[in-house]
């Protein structure tokens, strides 16, 4: 016996999950799809109603491949101001910027353009000699930095003067033999000109007076920059064709965000240490993963209440935010040793609210006791009930156990969140659904679906057109009957409902 399609026969204007009783027909989903939109004809339209029923569905843009930038880090001792003239060569509050030393640590890339030349600037932390602990992995960075660039941007404080820590990084630049144009920063007047030409004992040539804060002097600065910049970058990492797929890393503090990214890069990239809230800008890193190129954010850890930090930390936490909207999926790492926290869901939360894809990483899985996992097991399915459909990895940041299933779970939620379902077949499961488990009566009236259309991937984006209001246990229903019949597994989706009623003849 042939199988019949319950619509076929039915008026245009037939709500979806009515049936027909004429045998053997059969309508295609195309077809289906020709009948709900002309029945759409009867109903008040508004203008982009019309626009999202006749458009193209969109998607996020892809980065273009390009060839390797030339790199100019920006080196000196702490509180210099290295990272106000980042950003004011930047045009922009990128780098984390507060009025004592030692605020940014790691070193940290952004692409910057000046007279028509594209390049990449790199920030570092202060430069300091004879130091231990957090400070002695901040100095590495720094010789690292100088170590990849193909010039340098030396920043003295034209206020101090040379100083012993000058004269030694002045050995390490000229030991580097790379390019080095001198920075005379806090020039703020015509006064203190003076005092910079006291930097020409360093013997790295002219030192150039700017005023970081004020942005006195920083076009001059920039033209000599150039000049030391080769066209062609000996160091740069050339984007490849297409764009890499950009992975944040986020997390509450301290829970071993930079340890991953270490470890899947195989170097020490990140200053790692004890202390929470080491990372304070966010770290990007190309990543050679599988034969696929990926680019990795390191962030820093979201903190109870964003509006409760100061300083350092809460420009820290912006920024945190920033990159989860510029990320196309998230990997949100949990500590498996501590019972799911208030911070950890707020994570979840921000990354699901910025329709990125997401992983759930347990990190410190290898520490568990074999007695305590499946305890944990349904711990897990009990706090985090509401994104059951997020992959979940189970590994070891510090010693990189289990780190290699990262990838298939970032690749099955990046095609999850790329999915678009053809306009036909998303309004045949509706009407299966409907006809399966109709909206529930109110007030003696029961909503019918007129139409439905995916409207956008990245996350995928659903508009359904109803003669009444959808309830919102009705909306959760048809989520979780879209995962369970086209997957979507580690994207969240979004179900909008527009009621609209029939046009007065």
């Amino acid at each position: 016996m042939t199988e019949t399609d319950p619509t076929a026969g039915l008026p245009d204007d037939a709500p979806l999950g009515a049936t027909d009783t004429t045998p053997d027909t059969e309508l295609s989903d195309a077809a289906r799809e020709e009948a709900l939109r002309a029945g759409l004809a009867e109903y008040d339209l508004e203008e982009d109603d019309l626009a999202l029923l006749e458009g193209e569905i969109s998607a996020g843009p892809g980065e273009a491949g390009g060839a390797a930038l030339p790199v100019l880090a920006v080196v000196g001792r702490p509180n210099v101001g290295k990272s106000t003239l980042v950003n004011r060569i930047l045009g922009r509050r990128e780098a984390v910027v507060e009025d004592k030393p030692g605020v940014t640590r790691d070193r940290v890339s952004y692409p910057a353009e000046w007279a028509g030349r594209n390049f990449t600037l790199v920030d570092t932390g202060g430069w300091e000699v004879d130091v231990a602990g957090i400070e002695a992995r901040v100095a590495e960075q720094a010789e690292v930095a100088i170590s990849l660039a193909d010039a340098v941007l030396f920043v003295v404080d034209a206020t101090v003067g040379p100083t012993a820590t000058d004269e030694r990084v002045v050995r390490l630049l000229r030991k580097s033999g790379k390019p080095v144009v001198l920075c005379a920063n806090k020039v703020d007047g015509p006064r203190v000109e003076a005092d910079a030409t006291e930097l020409w004992s360093l013997g790295l040539g002219e030192p150039h007076p700017v005023s970081a804060l004020h942005g006195r002097g920083t076009g001059d600065l920039l033209d000599a920059a150039m000049k030391a910049l080769p066209r062609v970058s000996a160091h740069g990492t050339a984007i490849p064709v297409g764009g890499p797929r950009r992975v944040a890393l986020v997390g509450r503090p301290n829970v071993g965000k930079s340890s991953l990214l270490n470890k899947v890069l195989g170097a020490q990239r990140v200053v790692v240490d004890d202390v929470a809230g080491t990372t304070r800008d966010p770290v990007d890193e190309l990543v050679q993963l599988k034969d696929k190129t990926w680019w990795f954010v390191d962030t820093a850890g979201i903190r109870r209440r964003v509006h409760q930090t100061q300083g350092a930390d809460f420009y820290a936490s912006l920024r945190t935010q920033a990159a989860i909207e510029k990320a196309e999926v998230a990997v949100v790492l949990i500590d498996a040793s501590t019972k799911l926290t208030e911070q950890d869901t707020r994570v979840i939360s921000q990354v699901i609210e910025a329709g990125r894809a997401l992983v759930l990483a347990f990190n410190k899985w290898d520490l568990m006791d074999e007695d305590r996992r499946p305890y944990l097991e349904r711990e897990i399915e009990q706090d985090l009930v509401q994104v059951q459909w997020a992959p979940r990895v189970n590994l070891s940041a510090r010693t990189g156990w289990h780190a290699e299933r990262l990838v298939p779970a970032l690749e099955r939620a990046l095609e999850s969140w790329g999915t678009r379902i053809p306009t036909g077949r998303l309004n045949a499961f509706l009407g299966e659904l409907v006809a399966s488990h109709p909206h529930p009566l109110r007030g003696g009236k029961q909503p019918r679906i007129l139409f439905a259309t995916q409207a956008s991937t990245s996350p995928p984006r659903f508009v359904i057109f109803a003669s009444g209001f959808l309830e919102a246990g009705y909306r959760r229903y048809i989520e979780r009957r879209l995962r369970e019949t086209f997957g979507f597994e580690g994207t969240p989706i979004e179900i909008s409902v527009r009621v609209r009623e029939k046009r007065k003849r």
